[in-house]
């Protein structure tokens, strides 16, 4: 992957938002399921049109760099109710006062069989083995330690100190200069004033980097390794083209164990296209067209690539759902950022820029159009975003928008996918009035919406 070009003088960053944790609504179970095309799905009210909560073979071949950038277009599958959901940034203050770790082993009765035959002599010989282990293969036909020996040098591990916190997390080499990529609210503390040191793979050198663009909205930051050359840097893969089942590896800090030693996880693509609400202490974020993953993501992950079987990046580890209002606890449910929202967002990160959310609200649940939907609903384009249920009460609502229709533009932006819609809302306002295209069926229309303010 070539070098990008070395971004400008960095620039003052907007003091990081912590806006409430909305409640959610109810639980939920933790499997994925279809949403019938008659019934509509129910969803998490958060968020400024964002897609709804519900759900790519992989191109061995796809890769990125900043001329061949293309937009998000995740697509989803299925509806999920609002859940509570941790960012994965390890914090060491309160973390380090509250959690200990505990390492258990439990031997049980299937061990008995080996170890259980009597010895007249009390004596006995153990049986061994010079065969080595062999690692998982994956349906690309690389076993995962080979793809873990690949990406590894490309995987840091960040500290983040200021404000009075120190946060831990992940992040990737994105160039041979020391451009790196994480999330948001794992350098949030430094925005304003504070300290960022990252540490390689394999390494326990701390290395200070320097903070480049920010984007709160959509949990991505860029930073630079002060001083950096000659270094590896991760590969991007189309997540456009994931489907659910596809075989995927977590890489990340989990639980800031030891700087320089990142923690591997593997399995599956769960679910697509799935709008989460994440919060952490007293701030959250909703984002939408989340990769869900089964691969277990820990605090310390947030940042760390998400693989597919070839080992180029088509996600970023953010978040894993949490504890029920009912008390129930999720298992095995992680979500990550999708590669292709990633590359969108690069150019913007690298001038420096910092993404605010003004709270516009439009009031819609919507997921990007791709060709199974289109197919199985039969829909008359084949891109846009698709509502999938508008909120009452809402501008969207007064305006006539209805579940079902297809939002193709916003004045004078052509909307191409749930990720375009973000982008447009991100610089407006609560109160201003916008000039929305659908199509509905093989209607196309021209609606006005007031948008209001993004409820918390």
């Amino acid at each position: 992957m070539s070098d990008f070009e070395t971004p400008p003088a960095e620039q003052p960053a907007d003091e990081f938002r912590t806006p409430e944790v909305p409640a959610p609504d109810q639980p939920v179970d933790a499997a994925a399921s279809q949403v019938p095309a008659s019934e509509t799905p129910e969803v998490s009210a958060a968020g400024l049109g964002e897609s709804v909560t519900t759900n790519e073979p992989t191109d061995a071949t796809s890769s990125w760099s900043p001329e061949t950038e293309d937009v998000a277009r995740p697509a989803p599958e299925a509806a999920l109710s609002a859940m509570a959901l941790s960012s994965q940034a390890k914090a060491r203050s309160p973390w380090s006062m509250r959690i200990s770790l505990l390492l258990v082993a439990a031997l049980v009765g299937g061990l008995a069989g080996h170890f259980a035959a009597p010895s007249s002599t009390g004596g006995g010989v153990l049986s061994t083995t010079n065969a080595p282990a062999t690692g998982a293969v994956l349906p690309s036909g690389m076993t995962i330690p080979t793809l873990v020996d690949r990406v590894l040098p490309s995987v840091v591990s960040i500290d983040v100190k200021g404000q009075g916190s120190e946060d831990q997390g992940t992040g990737m080499i994105v160039s041979s200069n020391g451009l790196v990529v994480t999330n948001n609210h794992v350098i949030a503390a430094a925005v304003g004033g504070g300290t960022i040191t990252v540490t390689r793979s394999g390494s326990t050198k701390a290395l200070p980097a320097t903070l480049i663009g920010t984007n709160p909205m959509d949990d991505v930051a860029l930073i630079r390794i002060n001083g950096a050359s000659g270094l590896p840097s991760v590969t991007f893969g189309n997540s456009n083209s994931l489907v659910v089942g596809d075989a995927v590896v977590a890489i990340g800090n989990a639980l800031g164990l030891a700087a320089g030693t990142p923690t591997v996880t593997q399995g599956i693509v769960s679910a697509l296209g799935r709008t989460v609400t994440a919060g952490s202490g007293s701030s959250s974020e909703t984002l939408s067209n989340m990769i869900q993953t089964d691969a277990a993501i820990n605090p310390g992950n947030s940042g760390g690539p998400l693989l597919d079987a070839h080992g180029d990046v088509v996600g970023m580890n953010t978040a894993v759902a949490g504890t029920l209002p009912d008390g129930t606890n999720a298992q095995n449910i992680g979500f990550a950022i999708p590669a292709a929202t990633i590359k969108s967002l690069f150019k913007s990160l690298l001038a420096g820029e910092s993404v605010v959310n003004h709270g516009a609200f439009m009031g819609v649940e919507i997921m990007s159009m791709n060709p199974s939907l289109q197919l199985q609903y039969n829909f008359s384009v084949s891109s846009g975003a698709v509502v999938m249920s508008v909120i009452p009460n809402t501008g969207a609502a007064h305006a006539g928008i209805k579940q079902g229709d297809v939002i193709v533009g916003i004045n004078s932006t052509t909307i191409n996918s749930a990720q375009d819609i973000t982008s447009v809302l991100s610089s407006l306002h609560p109160g201003d009035v916008v000039t929305v295209k659908i199509v509905r069926g093989s209607h196309h229309l021209t609606l006005k919406v007031t948008l209001g303010t993004q409820p918390h």
